[in-house]
């Protein structure tokens, strides 16, 4: 996930099921456009680029910087979030996508098995740094052993906490907790300054959701999906801890009333106004925050109910499409924003993450430790795999949607509803 809005992986929010049907009449393998060549070239080629409103900022910056400096250029052209995977398909089943395609890497295990992407394989193959490429994001990305896209842009779930609520509440802002039991008990006490609340999330936000406490699953060492990503398994212990401890906020108060209603497009203000003690959020949150005498961001990872700690990791792949005939100047544009000058000079010193774990200890990571627990968990954290991911989980009328506001705010049991719902979302996934 991306994360969602107003974040860049605002793209888990998008209704999928139109263009996963366009989907299916896309090419069944890459065009014969260059397949499976290595050669880069900076011949002043002009190529064209797609990308979701989300991500737009981060990929312009790109996009300005490698115009600047190469005698190609990059045409990009920005489509709104919830439109975008509908553009997609159907441009792909028209052969009309352009060069380059940025995509939420929620959608990469589709867009690959459905041949929208060229196979970069051979190309990929070619870096020397390849095996250092965020590594949930290249999975995501590989289809059978083929590997059609490469990072682009991470976002990625971690916790956010109020250094200055923290300091009135009596906890300790430089020591966070490392469980979620020890969240709540945090969060428990700043709610006990009576003009703030403890905690917060988007309720109705089914992309929020699952981007924020499916680490906490992971960190206590259960799953959400098989292997195939084609069953759910959130009726597991974990799961139910982890929702009854979100319910159990809310119905306590420590997590306030506008929460069940939270969409999703204001789901970090509160926070951001220094209202809120703990939120998990996504990393490119930072970026957007003014900090002061009401606010001081600490961040950690997102801990498991007693321990341990994981990431959503989400944010776009890029890729280059099936139908293009200037695959090398493509590639010439994709290398270049994997390269140290454009993850460094040009990412890093505006508080992005990096894609690549080598780089994870730059100089400006250095002067501000939250960009490296970000990149720390960029190389630990999960991206799940499922070709049906956006119509089971992404849209709001989809059975994740109805589980988790049942999970939350129901009356049944927690753990009796989610194995109520776990076979419906199986259904979802399997494409029944």
């Amino acid at each position: 996930m991306s994360s969602p809005p107003p974040l860049r992986a605002r793209g888990l929010l998008a209704t999928a099921a139109a263009a996963l049907l366009l989907l299916a009449a896309c090419q069944s393998g890459p065009s014969a456009a260059d397949a499976g060549g290595t050669t880069a070239v900076d011949d002043g080629t002009t190529i064209t680029m797609w990308t979701r409103s989300p991500t737009a900022t981060f990929s312009q910056t790109l996009v300005d910087a490698y115009n600047a400096s190469h005698r190609n250029k990059v045409e990009l052209t920005v489509f709104p979030a919830d439109s975008f995977q509908q553009k997609v398909g159907t441009a792909a089943g028209a052969k009309q996508l352009p060069d380059v395609l940025a995509a939420d890497v929620v959608y990469a295990p589709n867009y690959a098995a459905k041949g929208v992407y060229l196979d970069l394989t051979a190309r990929v193959d070619t870096l020397d740094f390849k095996g250092r490429l965020a590594p949930a994001h290249v999975e995501a990305a590989t289809h059978q052993g083929k590997v059609y896209a490469v990072p682009h842009d991470i976002d990625l779930s971690a916790v956010f906490y109020n250094k200055v609520l923290f300091k009135r509440a009596g906890l300790d802002p430089e020591n966070p907790p490392a469980t979620l039991d020890g969240l709540y008990e945090a969060a428990k006490k700043v709610d006990a300054l009576g003009d703030v609340d403890g905690y917060f999330y988007g309720g109705a936000c089914p992309g929020c959701m699952l981007f924020t406490t499916w680490p906490m699953i992971w960190a206590a060492g259960g799953t959400v999906l098989d292997e195939q990503g084609t069953a759910a398994t959130l009726d597991g212990a974990a799961a139910a801890d982890v929702y009854g401890t979100m319910r159990r906020m809310y119905a306590e108060g420590i997590v306030p009333a506008s929460a069940k209603n939270e969409s999703g497009p204001t789901w970090t203000q509160l926070f951001a106004e220094g209202k809120i003690g703990i939120q998990p959020m996504g990393a490119t949150a930072l970026q957007g925050m003014r900090e002061g005498p009401e606010l001081q961001i600490g961040v950690a990872p997102i801990p498991g109910p007693k321990g341990g700690r994981s990431s959503f990791v989400g944010g776009d792949v890029l890729g280059i499409s099936a139908n293009s005939t200037k695959a090398a100047a493509a590639w010439d544009f994709i290398s270049w924003t994997l390269s140290e000058q454009a993850q460094v000079e040009v990412l890093a010193k505006n508080k992005n993450i990096t894609v690549r774990s080598d780089l994870a200890d730059n100089t400006y990571a250095k002067q501000d430790n939250r960009l490296r627990v970000f990149n720390l968990l960029a190389g630990e954290g999960r991206t799940p795999i499922s070709v049906n991911f956006g119509k089971t989980f992404n849209d709001t009328n989809g059975p994740w949607t109805a589980a988790v506001t049942d999970a939350l705010f129901g009356s049944q049991d927690v753990g009796a509803t989610l194995k109520q719902h776990n076979g419906t979302i199986t259904e979802s996934l399997a494409g029944r």
